[in-house]
């Protein structure tokens, strides 16, 4: 597998991949995978890849029938890829850690679109245990969460075009501070995070089939 940034065109390929096999309940584009990826990389605890490419398509039963192996591999390689890149980013270099948000135009304007970075950051959030954040550390959350849940969005067709950018502008800090928090608690209080992990839905066994949708055993696949 590659290392670095993943290039326009591998961001391309995984955001066509994922509208091609998306569904209502799955990540439906780059930026969104981005998000979810983050906050993945950000939590209490390190998620088994079992969980959260199971999640990522929505649950077992949406996990795609691929075209063939060749585009199971690819997908899988650019996307361990690009987390990689994330993670590197998070812990080595936070000054180049940037949200992958999404853009559109209107009026040969170009804006940025924030929703689908947050929504897929809470969709992360939701599958570890967040519950032991202090209050401290709940406004950075709340930046993030305000962009990314449905039940936001009348508050946010209420604020000004300035307090609108301000709240864009605040989701990237909040999510390097999240992600520094976590890590210090992890290096300082392990016991603190030292707790059973949180499985959604049913865990893949060793000999299992990959929920990745190879064919394989899980053990001979996204196990490691």
């Amino acid at each position: 597998m590659n290392q670095g940034p993943l290039n326009e065109k591998e961001l391309e390929w995984l955001d066509e991949l994922l509208a091609k096999y998306g569904n209502d309940a799955s990540v439906l584009d780059v930026s969104e995978l981005d998000g979810m990826l983050t906050a993945i990389l950000s939590g209490p605890r390190e998620l088994e890849p079992a969980v959260w490419l199971t999640a990522l398509w929505g649950g077992e039963k949406h996990i795609p029938r691929w075209t063939n192996e060749r585009e199971m591999t690819r997908f899988m390689n650019l996307t361990f890829q690009h987390m990689n890149d994330i993670a590197d980013r998070l812990s080595d270099a936070p000054d180049q850690f940037e949200p992958l948000f999404g853009y559109r135009e209107e009026d040969g304007e170009e804006y940025t679109v924030v929703e689908d970075w947050c929504f897929g950051y809470m969709r992360g959030v939701a599958l570890d245990d967040w519950s032991s954040l202090p209050e401290s550390m709940k406004p950075a959350l709340a930046a993030i969460s305000l962009h990314g849940r449905e039940d936001n969005v009348a508050q946010l067709e209420q604020m000004t075009p300035e307090a609108y950018q301000q709240s864009q502008a605040a989701i990237g800090p909040a999510a390097l501070q999240l992600y520094l928090y976590w890590q210090e608690l992890l290096e300082n209080e392990p016991d603190a995070l030292r707790q059973k992990p949180i499985i959604v839905g049913t865990k893949a066994g060793r000999n299992d089939p990959c929920p990745c949708g190879s064919g394989k055993k899980y053990k001979n696949c996204c196990l490691h």
